[in-house]
């Protein structure tokens, strides 16, 4: 702890330091393995008519948005760490949300880098009258971690514990290593 500015004035008479090797532990706490389960989220939102058009139909920009939220959501819990959105891959849609739907959000990491991850995004359509729940569209986004200075930094290492997140992680490897053939073609020209 040092003292700065003016002794008489309460604002800015003490700097608290952060002490190097606390840093160094919360560092090495936050850069654990992390399982899949302990950032995954479901979330639920009640579709209104600020969502939709005038005929009832969600708008793609609300469900993106939407999707969005939810994805730096989980992102964040994984990193323990400010997030940034890189890149939207592949926003699908299936099948159309009406005003009135429950729109539910499943997300999960999918696959780490270095300083970035990949989450996918589920979205689902539920008639809370009936309780009928369709599929209406799914996306993958990429969050890079950035650290106090704004810069990349390293994010956790994934615990695959199911069959499935084994596979999700292959595939995400390929949609990555997709992206990055592309960018390198289009450079080229």
């Amino acid at each position: 702890m040092t003292r700065t500015g003016n002794p008489r004035s309460y604002q800015s008479y003490y700097v608290y330091e952060p002490l190097p090797v606390r840093e160094r532990q919360m560092r090495k706490r936050r850069l654990a393995a992390k399982r899949v389960s302990e950032s995954a989220m479901t979330t639920y939102r009640l579709m209104m008519p600020t969502d939709a058009n005038i005929s009832g139909n969600v708008f793609g920009g609300s469900i993106m948005k939407y999707m969005d939220e939810i994805a730096g959501i989980v992102a964040f819990r994984h990193a323990a760490t400010n997030v940034v959105t890189a890149s939207i891959d592949r926003m699908n849609f299936y099948a159309p949300v009406y005003i009135g739907d429950l729109l539910i959000l499943k997300a999960a990491v999918n696959y780490v880098g270095r300083t970035s991850m990949e989450v996918g995004v589920r979205i689902e359509a539920q008639d809370p009258r009936t309780g009928r729940s369709v599929q209406t569209g799914s996306c993958y986004l990429t969050y890079v971690a950035l650290d106090t200075k704004g810069r990349p930094t390293p994010v956790p290492k994934l615990l695959l514990e199911t069959a499935e997140e084994k596979l999700r992680f292959r595939q995400a490897g390929i949609r990555r290593r997709l992206r990055d053939e592309e960018r390198a073609a289009i450079e080229k020209l």
